[in-house]
């Protein structure tokens, strides 16, 4: 497949609907996202949440004026490792027609690149375990599956 050159940037309010379809496309996620107009004010109010956060940024990758994708990074600091600061990286989300086309690698590289400028001790993500093609693509960008994660849904 083509590789595509999207440009990565910051999230703005106007991104908003196109980055809710790519969440409401993933049959995976089961996280219940929906374009339904009815749940845009709590798509809005986490969003001006996460604007509004030091320590959190959206983004998305735009390819001739479309979002074609979309990821989330968080600092967290931690008293391990002295006090080091890490990055993580979440809903990373690629349009499902866009897949391949080296989207993906270019959010995920855009973000280490922010996280070695900034001196971050690592970069870690978490993943679907069904997600066996995330897994492969992650572990070939040099990702390796050291831990194990658990989650308990409150509501």
């Amino acid at each position: 497949m083509q590789q595509e050159k999207a440009t990565i940037r910051e999230a703005t309010e106007d991104d908003l609907e196109a980055i809710i379809a790519l969440f409401a496309d993933d049959p995976l996620g089961g996280h219940g996202d929906t374009t339904d107009p009815q749940a845009l004010p709590e798509y809005r109010s986490a969003f001006a949440q996460i604007s509004a956060s030091p320590n959190e940024t959206l983004y998305v990758a735009e390819l001739d004026g479309e979002v074609v994708g979309t990821f989330q990074t968080m600092i967290t600091t931690t008293l391990t490792a002295r006090g080091s600061a890490n990055l993580i990286i979440e809903a990373v989300q690629t349009r499902a027609d866009m897949r391949g086309r080296g989207i993906g690698a270019a959010m995920i590289g855009f973000a280490m690149e922010r996280a070695r400028e900034t001196g971050m001790r690592l970069v870690q993500l978490t993943s679907n375990a069904a997600r066996k093609d995330a897994h492969r693509f992650y572990e070939r960008l040099g990702f390796t599956p050291s831990h194990i994660g658990f989650k308990i849904k409150l509501k």
